[in-house]
């Protein structure tokens, strides 16, 4: 009996098998695993090539005086770290390189199982889609604080700016984002037993 009906994957409506457009929100329900996975894909792609720049290039620029000196992701959480600043250099080190990576695994682990059938641990991978599609916008929280540093420090000889790095990081969040969002979570459980 449960065989009989599907979710919509846009508003979680529960539609008829046999339905081809969801009652409520007119989305289509027919899965495109070939388009899902080359959107996810694709995007995916894009992420990691901007995560390159975000970690090479500056993200924060001080300008003061006459002397402009830029601080990396790693560098500007290693100098918080030796000043003291322990709990925000952790904050740093786990929002802007360990949860991208960790991310950027578990995407590829997803859409490596849909294109191989990888079919054990369903509900897993599940679960680790939805950490990943819940954690999306709280990748950004660097980005924040730059944003709120340049916003918050306006001296005559000192001026922050936002650096290369943050304007990458900020577009590597978008791909990873939208890579989770184009991946059909329902491709994940094809044939889920409840």
């Amino acid at each position: 009996m449960s065989n009989s009906y599907q979710r919509c994957h846009k508003c979680g409506a529960v539609n008829y098998k046999k339905d081809l457009i969801c009652r409520r929100c007119d989305a289509v329900l027919k899965l495109d695993k070939k388009r899902s996975l080359s959107y996810s894909f694709a995007f995916w792609i894009s992420g990691l090539i901007f995560y390159i720049p975000a970690n090479i290039y500056p993200v924060l620029k001080t300008s003061k005086f006459a002397s402009i000196n830029g601080s990396t992701i790693f560098g500007g959480m290693l100098e918080l770290w030796h000043s003291g600043e322990y709990p925000v250099a952790i904050i740093i080190f786990l929002a802007s390189i360990m949860i991208p990576i960790i991310k950027f695994v578990i995407l590829i682990y997803l859409i490596i199982s849909i294109k191989f059938k990888l079919y054990k641990n369903k509900r897993d991978k599940i679960r680790l889609y939805h950490l990943i599609e819940y954690s999306g916008p709280w990748s950004l929280i660097d980005v924040f604080v730059v944003v709120i540093l340049a916003g918050l420090i306006h001296f005559k000889s000192v001026s922050i700016i936002p650096g290369i790095g943050a304007t990458s990081f900020a577009i590597m969040v978008f791909f990873t984002i939208l890579s989770a969002m184009s991946l059909d979570v329902r491709l994940l459980g094809e044939d889920l037993d409840d």
